[in-house]
């Protein structure tokens, strides 16, 4: 049964019952509360402004160290821009081949889409991606003008990559010809028109990012910062998702 996309913010495909269920407790997190990601938060708000005023927009990938903000930035737009006409089908790997059915459901709708696919990456012989090429950028039948698709990754070129497929490219008159296996792999990247990467916090960064977590704090802010630091060596990483951590290990609730 179609979706009244009216009253229905984002859905996810449940290949149980084949087909798209709504999504009614959607994660509340706002824009503003993604601190140190400044630059990618900015250049992926501009895409998606350019794609809700019907401009040509990108397909993009959001790659790089884990706990970083990507998912929480897609999310964030979801919140920011519902009432603009965004709405966020989320598609797990999994559930690649039912993508061209996806689109032919909401091609002719008039909100904008964006899939959303979450932790994507491919092992070496996963052919699984290539019908992702396809809804990228379409094949006979073109592809839909209300639909993006954003993607977040640990790795850059979402395949892994070998020694061996490096050392099969060549140099022909001063310029680098990559071997088949990278260009294959490269090849699905490369549809992605906007890449964001993401990196680990800087010390200075993780602590902004504790203290957005914590705004009417009122103790001793250095010795929070230390709680805060020590969680983060017990977790080895310092990032928004160890900061959120913290604050559930750590946070109080407020008086009445």
């Amino acid at each position: 049964m179609a979706l009244d996309w009216q009253q229905v913010k984002a859905a996810v495909w449940r290949h149980q019952i084949g087909g798209l269920k709504p999504i009614y407790a959607i994660d509340t997190i706002s824009l503003s509360a993604l601190v140190g990601i400044e630059p990618q938060k900015s250049a992926l708000v501009h895409n998606t402004e350019r794609f809700l005023a019907g401009l040509p927009a990108n397909n993009a990938l959001l790659w790089g160290a884990r706990g970083t903000g990507k998912s929480s930035l897609v999310k964030a737009l979801l919140n920011a821009y519902y009432e603009q006409g965004l709405r966020i089908i989320e598609v797990f790997k999994t559930d690649l081949a039912n993508l061209p059915e996806i689109v032919d459901e909401i091609r002719d709708l008039p909100q904008k889409f964006i899939i959303y696919c979450d932790d994507f990456s491919f092992e070496a012989n996963d052919a699984s991606y290539i019908v992702l090429k396809t809804v990228l950028e379409g094949s006979i039948e073109a592809a839909p003008d209300n639909v993006l698709l954003y993607a977040t990754s640990n790795r850059r070129h979402l395949l892994p990559e070998t020694m061996q497929d490096n050392l099969n490219s060549t140099i022909v008159d001063g310029e680098l010809h990559y071997a088949d296996a990278i260009e294959e792999k490269i090849s699905l990247s490369d549809r992605f028109g906007l890449w964001l990467s993401f990196y680990p916090s800087s010390l200075p960064d993780y602590l902004e990012i504790v203290d957005s977590y914590f705004p009417d704090y009122s103790g001793d802010k250095e010795a929070l910062h230390e709680a805060a630091l020590r969680f983060a060596r017990t977790r080895g990483s310092r990032s928004g998702r160890t900061a959120k951590q913290f604050f559930n290990a750590f946070a109080t609730p407020t008086p009445d």
